[in-house]
């Protein structure tokens, strides 16, 4: 870590050097390029590098030695394990962002301005500030269930309430495809605390006028929220529906604490990781990888054009 810091040193120190000898508007662009080399450096070494190795990659067999063309993108669209992963996927996918948008949504406007709104926002953002492998263990424990034998009794808060109720504990994480749900539900709790923060501060820049107006018109709550409210925030719940689609398909804390993909709860993030490390399916995991970065590109190019409209408007 010493040697890396004095090299980081080093190599500034060689680029202010050369920039403080440059001046002028043609000196300026030397210098502007000059403060990019090491970032351009980084994202070639750390993130192109490897990216353009995983795609070389996923041409190949198992061990990396063979190449077999589209072979292993055409397993993942055959075969029956592989075809689970990508319609949990998928439910993950449609599911969270949408439930998770709607929730922070709903809960931004039932406590704006309302005594009790800091405590309130306090509440739903504290998942935010856990790791998702903590929400994985907080919520096994939630969903953990102990045989219906004489005197044991259940300490997961879901089998307790389903006792109380008169009916018989359930192994809820092995249960298909609901436990996939269960899990799901785990990421829209951490996540509409995200949204709500964010749409709070949407909903709060509405001009205090339009919605004076609207009252003084007697435009009831829920016009306010269809023409108002809605058409107001719109930019910014296209920007949170997008931002949570991007980490519900890179998902993996939550399935690999809760499950370890077992029980037919796997998604593509995971099943990259069982392949290459587990499995050692080098060509496999490659391909998921990649399909994975592919899945993702659109949602971000989207969002970025979203971001730009907002902007220029």
């Amino acid at each position: 870590m010493f040697a890396a810091l004095l090299l980081f040193a080093a190599v500034m120190g060689v680029i202010l050097f050369i920039a403080g000898r440059f001046g002028g508007k043609r000196g300026d662009k030397v210098v502007a390029y000059l403060y990019l080399l090491p970032a351009v450096l980084l994202l070639t070494v750390g993130l192109v590098y490897p990216g353009l190795r995983t795609i070389y990659q996923s041409f190949f067999d198992a061990a990396g030695s063979s190449f077999i063309g589209f072979d292993n993108y055409s397993t993942i669209f055959s075969d029956k394990d592989q075809l689970t992963v990508l319609r949990n996927t998928v439910f993950w996918v449609v599911v969270t962002p949408f439930v998770a948008t709607a929730i922070g949504l709903v809960y931004a406007i039932l406590v704006d301005k309302s005594r009790f709104e800091s405590v309130a926002k306090a509440l739903i953002f504290l998942p935010m500030s856990i790791s998702f492998v903590a929400a994985g263990v907080i919520w096994k424990f939630v969903y953990e269930y102990r045989p219906d034998q004489g005197n044991v009794k259940q300490i997961g808060l879901v089998n307790q309430l389903i006792v109380w109720l008169g009916g018989k504990p359930i192994q809820l994480l092995i249960e298909t495809p609901l436990n996939t749900f269960l899990l799901i539900i785990v990421m829209i709790w951490i996540q509409a605390g995200f949204a709500m923060t964010i749409l709070s501060a949407a909903i709060k820049a509405i001009p205090d006028d339009i919605i004076e107006a609207a009252r003084l018109d007697g435009v009831n709550a829920w016009s306010m929220f269809r023409k108002i409210t809605l058409p107001s925030v719109q930019p910014t719940v296209v920007v949170v529906l997008t931002t949570i689609g991007i980490g519900t398909l890179k998902v993996f804390d939550i399935v690999r604490t809760m499950t370890g993909g077992n029980f037919e709860t796997s998604v593509i993030a995971n099943e990259f990781y069982r392949q290459t490390f587990n499995a050692d399916n080098q060509g496999l995991g490659a391909a998921l990888a990649v399909l994975l970065f592919v899945l993702v590109i659109p949602i971000v190019i989207y969002n970025i054009r979203s971001l730009r409209r907002s902007e220029a408007s």
